[in-house]
Formats: structure tokens, C-alpha cells, sequence
């Protein structure tokens, strides 16, 4: 048998490009070969060996055997990444050899790995400045033009070709905008307003909704054609509760990433189609109600949208409390809980929590009709009510209190009732991590409050409540209890 020297991997390379090449009926042995030639090529000196294979490169680019194909594809990453002080030198392979188009077709015709592979390298390759001219031809008639190639997919491979593009989205803000300047965003509009593929639709969507996480990307999608879409959707008896559900939540997660770029018109938009879903007594379906009420404490977490709900679509910030407050249906409740604790403020900054005087009239307002229509009657009873119920529950109304309580009138409440108190000062009530950090966290912003509170509580009742708050946040967010038994060290019995 050969051996092969460690100091010198080429001729393990020159082997392997021939044993794949002859397909060798060796079980395993194709497997074995590309795991090993992948760690090679991704060591800096592995990479460096690249340019001498290029004609193994673009044989493996074009191999029937999809193990073989995403191997080429990962090596042409590592020939970029780990070349990136010779990033000419790099591209100009990619050019000589003809690498970009069999990318584009690994990304159209591989398996769901090759296809993840290829967009890998053309990502890479779109950040040097002499690869994005390659990505982004000027000539709109190019065949390697990303609406030309979309153009003569199938369905699959246009949802590819849309998800090569929410992988270029977040390259660098230059790559965004060519995205945007090549008007390639309309390829996701054409492929929303043809929803006669409901597969095709939702994987759109999805997409949509990845690149609304994206920085580069969220200020091009806060177009109002884009918007509008979304609203039909919502608005469309005739689609699935899945899409309808979908198109909610990425308009909630695309005004509120970009409510500084989005005019008023196309948030009043979107609310009104989500009201519509909220309003209507045929919504049966939980968890369409569910996104509705989520997409809306989207929403309403930045000042500009809680602002808009509470003073020009008070219905839907209506509804909102409404079912934060009702204990018919566990997950309906608990959106709308997190949905409130939105808009209240507890995500803002500390000192954009409080809203301006209509939205924070309307709060107040729209607060205590929906407590006194409840059993409890009382908005101090309701919290309560809401304390004693299951830990998801709980961990919504601590995140509810935490954004409240900066209000006077809020932690007046909270301090009218010592029960209050005494739960969420309870280091015992809490034994999962989320719900210790989020009890602590309410503890310190009540403790805040009622430190900078010159409100009418008698001097008795404040120097309990901040004796309670004050050994609370000094145990700190996790179970410690005074009295914890203490470890002992005892010496083993020897015979």
C-alpha cells in the first residue's frame, strides 16, 4: 500500500482527485476522501494549494456525485477565505476558470447541501469588490444575472435564487444597495402576488422573514409595495391561516426594525388588516389569533408604532389588553401578555419607555375598562389573578409590571395590594432560569420606581414594600436561600 507523507499532502490530493475521478467501488471511500480533503483545504496551507487544482475544482463543480459537487463548492470558499490578502488573485481563478456559472447551477440544481454550499461561496465572492462586479453584472441581459436565472427556474429554483439573495443581503450595506438598485426585491413581490403555490408563497415568506433580521436589508423592505402586499395577504379570506399567520408576523418584524424608515400611512395599513383578522367573530383558528396579537406587540415595542395603536387604532390596542386579561385561552393570554409588556416598554430603552400624553391617556384608559369588565373587577385584582397562574403566564406579567410600574398610577397598584408583593418578591416562586431572571427583573424596576415615586403611599406601608424589594434584589436573580444548608467535609471511615 502507498504511503503518503504528512509533510506533504499533495500527493494524498493528487490520489484522492484520482480515486474520485475512477469511482471506486471501495465502500466509503468517497466519503472518506472528501471529509479528508475538506480539512485539508480549510488550513491555510490546504487553501494555498487550491490554485494548483483548479482543474480538480471545476471537475468536482460539474461531478454527478452531489458529495463530490459540494466539496468543490466549499473548496472554492476556502480559496477565498483563506487567500484574502491575495483577493485579485483569488477572484481572477474564479474568472479564468469559469467558476460563477456552475456556483449558479450548483445552486439551482444541487441537493439541498450542495445548493447551501455554493450560496456559501458566492456570498464570500460578492465581498471583494472585483467579485461583486461578478455577482452583480451590469448587463441586465447577462445570463448570470439573478432575475435573468430566476426567469427560467422552476419554482424551486426561484425560492433558491430568492434565498441567494437574502444571503447577499447581509454581506455589507454596498451589496444591499446593489441588491435594491438591481430591483431584485420585486422577485419575492411577483412571487407574493402569485399565490396559486401555497408551498411556494410560504417559503417566500420565510424568507422574508429571515431578511427582515438583517441589517443590511431592513431599511429596502420598508417599502410600501411590500407592505401593501403583505396587508392583502392578511386580508385574504380566501389564503391558508398559515400564510395569513406568516404574513402578520413579518410585518410586525419589518415596522418594527424599521419604524424610523416607514411612513404613517403603511403601519395604519398593516394595523387595519390585522384588526380585521382580530374583529372578526369566524377567526376560530388560535394560532392566527396568536400572530395577529404577536405581530401587534411587534409593533408596538418601538415608541412611533405603541404610539400610532394607542392613539390612532385604540381597537387594536383594545384587543390587546382585552385578551391579556382573559383567561380563556392559555396561548391567546399569553401573547397577549408579551404583546402588552411591548408596549408598555419593557424592551425600549429606559428612558423611552413612557410615550406622549394622547398615547399614555389611552393606555391608562383603555387599561382600567378592560380590568373593571373583568371578574376581578379591580386592576391590582386582575395582576394578582394573573400571578397565581402557571409560570409562562407569570413570566408575561413580570415582563407586563416591569414596563407599567414606571407609571405612578401602575405602581400605585401594584403597592395597593401586599399580595402582589409578596409573589414577586418570592425567591421560591421561580424554578426555571427565564422566570428567576424575569421575577428579579421586576423586583428592581418596582424598587426604581418606588424609590423616584413621590406618590400618596403612607410612609408604613413604603418601608415594608422596600424592605421586601430591597432583600429581593440583594439574594439576586437565582434561588438563594438564607438559611441554605452548608456543605461538609467529612474524612472517610479507614478499616
Amino acid at each position: 500500500m502507498e504511503e503518503f507523507s504528512v509533510d506533504d499532502p499533495t500527493q494524498l490530493l493528487e490520489a484522492a482527485s484520482d480515486a474520485l475521478q475512477t469511482k471506486s467501488d471501495v465502500p466509503g471511500l468517497e466519503n472518506t476522501l472528501v471529509s479528508c480533503l475538506e480539512r485539508i483545504f480549510k488550513t491555510k496551507y490546504g487553501a494555498s494549494l487550491i490554485p494548483h487544482y483548479m482543474d480538480f475544482v471545476m471537475v468536482g463543480l460539474k461531478a454527478d456525485s452531489q458529495v463530490v459537487k459540494c466539496l468543490a463548492c466549499k473548496t472554492v470558499t476556502c480559496l477565498l477565505e483563506h487567500l484574502k490578502e491575495e483577493n485579485i488573485f483569488g477572484v481572477q481563478l474564479i474568472i479564468e476558470y469559469g467558476v460563477y456559472p456552475l456556483l449558479l447551477d450548483c445552486v439551482i440544481n444541487g441537493n439541498e447541501q450542495v445548493s447551501s454550499a455554493s450560496m456559501d461561496a458566492i456570498k464570500t465572492l460578492a465581498g471583494f469588490p472585483q467579485g461583486k462586479e461578478i455577482v452583480f453584472p451590469t448587463n441586465i441581459n447577462d445570463a448570470t444575472h439573478l432575475g435573468v436565472l430566476a426567469a427560467k427556474c422552476s419554482s424551486l429554483g426561484q425560492v433558491r435564487v430568492l434565498a441567494l439573495i437574502v444571503k447577499l443581503f447581509s454581506v455589507s450595506s454596498d451589496v444591499a444597495a446593489v441588491i435594491y438598485q438591481s430591483n431584485l426585491l420585486k422577485l419575492f413581490e411577483d412571487k407574493i402576488k402569485n399565490t396559486d403555490d401555497i408551498l411556494v408563497t410560504l417559503s417566500v415568506l420565510e424568507l422574508l422573514y429571515e431578511l427582515a433580521e438583517i441589517q443590511h436589508g431592513r431599511e429596502f423592505m420598508s417599502g410600501n409595495t411590500l407592505l401593501q402586499l403583505l396587508s392583502s395577504l392578511i386580508s385574504n379570506k380566501s389564503m391558508g391561516s398559515i400564510i395569513r399567520s406568516r404574513a402578520m408576523m413579518i410585518s410586525g418584524r419589518l415596522l418594527h426594525n424599521n419604524y424610523m424608515f416607514v411612513d404613517k400611512s403603511s403601519f395604519q395599513t398593516v394595523i387595519s388588516a390585522i384588526e380585521r383578522i382580530l374583529d372578526s367573530e369566524e377567526t376560530e383558528d388560535t394560532d392566527e389569533i396568536e400572530a395577529a396579537l404577536e405581530a401587534l406587540g411587534q409593533i408596538g415595542s418601538s415608541i412611533q408604532g405603541a404610539e400610532l395603536l394607542l392613539s390612532s387604532s385604540p381597537r387594536a390596542a383594545k384587543h390587546v389588553i382585552d385578551a391579556a386579561f382573559d383567561r380563556r385561552g392559555h396561548g391567546k393570554q399569553l401573547a397577549a401578555l408579551h404583546a402588552l409588556g411591548n408596549i408598555s416598554g419593557e424592551t425600549r430603552s429606559e428612558n423611552t419607555m413612557l410615550l406622549n400624553n394622547n398615547a399614555e391617556e389611552s393606555l391608562r384608559r383603555l387599561i382600567y375598562e378592560s380590568a373593571s369588565k373583568t371578574t376581578k373587577v379591580t386592576l391590582s385584582g386582575v395582576l394578582l389573578s394573573l400571578l397565581r397562574q402557571d409560570s409562562d403566564i407569570r413570566l408575561g406579567v413580570y415582563r407586563l409590571i416591569t414596563g407599567f410600574v414606571v407609571r405612578p398610577w401602575f405602581l400605585m397598584e401594584i403597592c395597593s395590594k401586599q399580595d402582589i408583593i409578596d409573589t414577586v418578591t418570592d425567591a421560591n416562586t421561580e424554578t426555571i432560569k427565564i422566570g428567576m431572571e424575569a421575577r428579579y427583573k421586576c423586583c428592581k424596576a418596582i424598587q426604581k420606581a418606588l424609590s423616584l415615586s413621590g406618590q400618596n403611599i403612607s410612609e408604613a406601608a413604603r418601608d415594608t414594600i422596600a424592605k421586601k424589594l430591597h432583600e429581593s434584589v440583594k439574594m439576586g436573580p437565582y434561588l438563594i436561600k438564607k438559611n441554605e444548608a452548608q456543605p461538609m467535609v467529612v474524612t472517610a471511615d479507614r478499616f
